[in-house]
């Protein structure tokens, strides 16, 4: 079974940063690609970065480009989020997850085979 655990939320005020890091547990798993997704309350999940394990080719949603950076660490099994001048509307739960392999859905939600519980981030005015 592989657990995906999720660390580095926080309260934080605009313009501040955040690193968020999901390190992978459990029996040996090398996913074809990882990601970070949000979420607020009513809303439905959204995509916000994802990397490709071996190659380390990274996407980013518009909304964050310029701002988020997503980084993989091999040896350590962790991924990474590196969040700049954060906003007000960047407040959500976050979601790191893996995809075994590549499918039609990458990088989208329902592409994603595992989930980790999620880490709240609060940007405030």
């Amino acid at each position: 079974q592989v657990q995906l655990v999720e660390s580095g939320g926080g309260l934080v005020q605009a313009g501040d940063s955040l690193r968020l890091s999901c390190a992978t547990s459990g029996r040996t798993f090398s996913p074809y690609g990882m990601g970070w997704f949000r979420q607020t309350p009513g809303k439905e999940r959204e995509f916000v970065a994802a990397i490709t394990w071996s190659g380390g080719f990274t996407y980013l949603a518009d909304s964050v480009k310029g701002r988020f950076t997503i980084s993989r660490d091999i040896a350590k099994n962790t991924v990474y989020l590196q969040m700049n001048s954060l906003k007000p509307e960047d407040t959500a739960g976050y979601y790191c997850a893996a995809s075994r392999r590549l499918g039609s859905s990458w990088p989208r939600p329902e592409g994603m085979d595992y989930w980790g519980k999620g880490t709240l981030v609060t940007v405030s005015s």
